[in-house]
């Protein structure tokens, strides 16, 4: 059973495309769109099995330049 993941994603301003770009080339999520507020990005991810959480996300995303920002929400299976 795998762990969905949101992550919010500030980029410095003007590198938003960028970042995207990058995480794109990663093919680590599921879905990434653009969105408007505190933070420019949004994306969700599956953690797989037996990965630990904090781990993955540092060793995929830590190398991406211009991210400012990050904010993880875990998810919980409740129905």
């Amino acid at each position: 059973m795998t762990t969905c993941v949101f992550i919010q994603i500030r980029c410095k301003p003007g590198t938003t495309y960028r970042v995207a770009e990058e995480i794109a080339l990663k093919e680590i999520h599921s879905e990434l769109h653009s969105t408007s507020g505190d933070y420019d990005l949004l994306m969700k991810l599956y953690i797989p099995d037996g990965e630990d959480v904090g781990k993955f996300i540092n060793q995929h995303m830590l190398d991406i330049p211009n991210i400012e920002r990050t904010l993880t929400t875990l998810t919980f299976k409740a129905f």
